[in-house]
């Protein structure tokens, strides 16, 4: 897709261009309301990107209010999407700044946390503060509860940007700062509460986290690294569901 710029001459993110056409599909009557929206295949295929850019795009109209995914049915658009458009489209309404990306969050991280943490397992030392987000994600049952799913995301992100805070490094702990503020948008959220709500799953997340940091406790910098490679790929995984 051709890289287009908004108001603020900023390049559009993938997902954001095809949120754009969906969007422009429902006022051209391609995507009627309360029709089933075509598979995610089919529309990466249509606009000729992967599909991370479509889920995330689905996730963005999702927190717009303009479809609702089912699960085991599909995404169908919302039966006031027209109205909801044709109000956000008046010019004397500003602009609202987009998400991030969470793919491309994530593939930032795979290139900062994995020297992040060998950082920190040069100290050898434990945090209190890193242990108790893991304590708390270890108290998870219920991801689909609201207030455990709150806390699970805090505790997730606040985690990961204590293992920054763990190295001494200034410079590193205010990138961690703006790695953590990405994975409190709205569209982070909706993408991990929809992929990853099994308890089963939850368990996994919080023992991958438990040993990323005690390798760094022990100063073992190549596992330390080796496990938080690892647990990104796998929330990479999770929240994209490519085979």
């Amino acid at each position: 897709m051709n890289q287009t710029m908004d108001a603020g001459f900023r390049p559009m993110q993938v997902y954001e261009q095809v949120a754009e056409r969906i969007r422009a599909g429902i006022l051209e009557g391609l995507f009627l309301p309360g029709s089933r929206m075509p598979a995610e295949r089919e529309l990466a295929a249509q606009f000729n990107v992967g599909r991370p850019a479509v889920r995330e795009a689905i996730a963005a109209l999702q927190n717009e209010q303009l479809v609702v995914t089912k699960r085991n049915s599909g995404t169908y658009i919302c039966d006031d999407a027209v109205v909801l458009l044709q109000r956000k489209t008046n010019p004397d309404r500003p602009a609202l700044e987009a998400d991030l990306s969470p793919t491309s969050t994530l593939q930032a991280r795979l290139l900062l946390e994995p020297a992040i943490v060998r950082r920190a397992a040069e100290h050898r030392r434990r945090d209190p503060l890193a242990e108790t987000y893991l304590a708390q994600m270890e108290t998870i049952t219920n991801i689909e509860d609201p207030e455990q799913q709150m806390l699970w995301n805090n505790s997730d992100r606040l985690f990961h940007r204590q293992l920054a805070v763990m190295t001494g490094d200034p410079l590193l702990i205010r990138i961690a700062d703006e790695v953590a503020s990405t994975m409190d948008q709205p569209l982070w959220k909706r993408l991990k509460d929809q992929s990853i709500f099994e308890a089963q799953r939850i368990r996994l997340y919080a023992a991958e986290h438990r040993l990323i940091y005690e390798a760094i406790v022990e100063g073992d910098a190549d596992a330390a690294a080796f496990y938080v490679e690892k647990h990104i790929k796998r929330v990479e995984k999770d929240i994209t569901q490519e085979e």
